[in-house]
């Protein structure tokens, strides 16, 4: 009967799909004998079928009319062979993805043969096996919508009471091959945008629930081995080092994206179970304890791998409520979190891990400013006759417990290492751009753009909440500062109350320009510092441009003071380059990064990605840093010099109120271009052999370019 099979017939006809399907209800057993001839039959079908749904009804009538798919699952529990399961697997995935007819989907779906392929007992101990059967499922759950997913649950009292396709997905949704977990999260998905209530219910309903607390398990675990990986490459740097820290950041990325495209779907009872997720078993148990600066050693991986996370987590999980609380919980003591990640949360013990040893704070500024706080200076208003100076001091030492997250950031922009710089830079920037927070959260923050301010005050006044010149002219603002108060407080009563955290915030906000004075001193503070890279510096000017775009009245004269005396040492720093190894270069590339950091200071992004923090830069501060006779590393030193130079003289120009050239004004303008350092050294055209040059003329010019640059 089996060589039957192979006679010469039409390939695509009708009457070879009849007798294939005649052929197949005639097997009774399927051994070693016969299983290629049920595999190629099974084959066949599948492409017969989907051709006739593209070209001719008449198959799929013949197909659903012998009820062809019942076949299949007869063959399959009389298989006794791994390669039956394996076609029919195929076979099936295949004709559900190519069949566009919605009539030959429903056929498909009804019945419950689907359901019963879903939740057979296949030995997923063979790979190739399980690869089939995630395929099949996904194959299924691209093909759902409002009408076929009725189709594949069962209801009780129109409720859902049994949905086989997601139960059994999502069991493999933490598997250890990337592609499987993909896969499943495709079927997920699938589900969550059909936007069926009755399915929406099911889903977020006991026991299914816990597939969100452990997504986000499973992502912590992510963030953790992510930790020590960045602990492991700091210690022992190897070639491939950034290659393996860059798949675990994609990872980890990715992670954020799915929840993302969750939340997307638009369940509200998904997004709170997210939202009460990451904040309990991530941000709270760990992300926010590891801010803790303790000075030991040179380690401090879990400072940066938690700024990091931060960035992300705002910057792509777009939920209202997660951001405003994370800011909320910025007011609080680190003793609040520190002790929260003592205990247990939800029955998950946190991994005590996860900070590492940390770098001692460093307070090396070029200021005269030994002490070791920070004092806020916030000036008064001149319409305000009552009106008395405050301030406010940041202790350097966030050994200290009792000092507030949003002043721990701070700490670590005006002592903290590079790397630690450019995590806070970046966690206040993601903070600025993130669209989610509430306004008055941002301004109690201190990271308001002025624009907005402006903006908010004169809405508040066209709509008569206070007198327009008290709030467009008043410093201090009483309806702005309750503002700030009602909306932060709504967030701290529910980190209270929902989340636990018993601890009294501290330094709430008493004035709303307090925090912003202190965000300023600090950026100051931070040009100021002659061991940060220009790359974080820049980042640090792209933050006070977006704060004060059109203004320099909130300096004040001791920030001019710290800036003039920094923006000198610059500039001296840099002369002594003009003897250096490569001078000729030096007007050029004063030029080039004078352009670069001007695009830089007016872009809508930060100059860096929050990611580029797990990838701290070589930098080279003195001449000692640099190895004897090495070029390459002089001009790199160079380089970094003049974009420190460059970013400082345009902070000059900015706080003076003018605006910045397109071009850097290298000559006096009274000196005409003829007048260069090739004709002061006697050169008026171009040198001929034997030309004796005054190298002591040529340095004296790159001298004074650099001080009338």
């Amino acid at each position: 009967m089996w060589f039957s099979f192979w006679r010469s017939k039409d390939r695509f006809s009708l009457d070879q799909l009849r007798y294939l399907a005649d052929q197949l209800t005639k097997v009774q057993i399927v051994n070693e004998v016969n299983k290629d001839f049920v595999i190629e039959a099974l084959r066949s079908i599948a492409e017969l079928v989907t051709y006739g749904d593209q070209h001719d009804p008449t198959f799929f009538e013949f197909f659903m009319e012998k009820q062809v798919v019942g076949d299949f699952v007869r063959i399959l529990k009389l298989s006794r062979t791994i390669s039956i399961p394996l076609q029919l697997l195929q076979t099936v995935s295949i004709m559900i993805q190519n069949l566009q007819s919605e009539h030959a989907i429903y056929y498909m779906f009804s019945n419950e043969h689907m359901n019963y392929l879903i939740t057979y007992s296949f030995d997923f101990r063979n790979e190739e096996l399980l690869s089939y059967y995630i395929s099949f499922l996904r194959a299924i759950g691209g093909k759902l919508n409002k009408n076929t997913i009725s189709l594949l649950v069962k209801t009780r009292n129109d409720e859902v009471v049994s949905f086989p396709l997601y139960v059994e997905a999502i069991r493999f949704a933490f598997h250890e091959e990337s592609m499987i977990r993909a896969a499943v999260r495709a079927v997920t998905l699938n589900v969550y945008h059909v936007g069926d209530d009755s399915v929406n219910r099911y889903i977020t309903s006991e026991p299914h629930t816990d597939y969100f607390s452990n997504l986000v398990s499973f992502f912590r675990k992510q963030c953790m081995d992510l930790n020590r990986l960045i602990s492991e490459t700091l210690k022992n740097p190897g070639p491939d080092s950034n290659s393996t820290v860059t798949t675990a950041v994609d990872e980890i990325e990715d992670n954020l994206y799915y929840f993302s495209d969750i939340i997307s779907a638009g369940i509200p009872d998904v997004e709170r179970l997210i939202t009460d997720s990451i904040l309990m078993l991530l941000i709270f148990p760990v992300l926010l304890p590891s801010l803790r600066t303790v000075a030991d050693n040179d380690m401090q991986s879990g400072v940066v791998t938690s700024l990091y996370l931060l960035c992300c987590i705002l910057r792509i999980v777009k939920i209202k409520d997660l951001a405003n609380t994370i800011v909320a919980a910025l007011y609080y003591p680190l003793e609040s979190f520190t002790k929260c990640s003592g205990g247990q949360v939800n029955g998950y013990i946190p991994d005590h891990g996860f900070t590492s040893k940390s770098d001692g704070i460093d307070n090396d500024n070029l200021a005269e400013n030994s002490a070791k706080c920070l004092v806020v200076n916030v000036p008064c208003s001149s319409s305000s006759s009552d009106c008395h100076p405050q301030s406010i001091t940041i202790l350097n030492n966030g050994s200290s417990s009792n000092v507030a997250l949003r002043e721990v950031l701070l700490e670590y922009v005006t002592g903290g290492a590079d790397v630690q710089v450019l995590g806070s830079l970046s966690v206040l920037a993601t903070l600025l751009q993130t669209k989610e927070l509430d306004e008055s959260m941002l301004d109690g923050l201190g990271i308001l753009p002025q624009r907005k301010q402006q903006k908010k005050l004169l809405l508040q006044a066209l709509v008569g909440e206070a007198s327009g010149e008290e709030q467009l002219f008043s410093s201090e603002s009483s309806l702005t500062r309750d503002g700030i108060a009602c909306g932060l407080d709504v967030y701290l009563n529910k980190i209270k109350e929902q989340y636990g955290v018993s601890f009294q915030p501290s330094n709430v906000v008493s004035s709303p320009r307090v925090p912003r004075f202190q965000v300023l001193d600090a950026l100051v503070s931070l040009f100021c510092r002659s061991n940060i890279s220009a790359e974080t510096l820049w980042d640090g000017g792209w933050l006070l441009r977006q704060l004060l775009p059109y203004s320099e009245s909130e300096f004040n004269n001791h920030h001019l003071e710290l800036l003039k005396i920094s923006y000198e040492n610059s500039a001296s720093a840099l002369e002594k380059e003009v003897r250096g190894f490569w001078p000729d270069l030096l007007i050029t590339v004063l030029c080039d990064e004078w352009r670069k950091c001007k695009r830089a200071m007016e872009s809508s992004s930060p100059p860096k990605e929050p990611k580029c923090m797990l990838f701290p830069p070589r930098m080279f501060f003195s001449e000692e840093d640099i190895p004897e006779g090495s070029s390459f590393t002089a001009g790199e030193r160079m380089h970094e010099l003049v974009k420190v130079f460059v970013l400082l003289h345009q902070l000059q120009i900015f706080t003076h109120g003018r605006a910045l050239p397109d071009q850097p004004l290298i000559y006096h303008p009274c000196d005409h271009r003829t007048n260069s350092r090739a004709h002061t050294s006697g050169l008026a055209a171009v040198p001929k052999p034997g030309t004796e040059m005054n190298l002591e003329l040529l340095s004296r010019g790159a001298k004074s370019a650099i001080f009338a640059f």
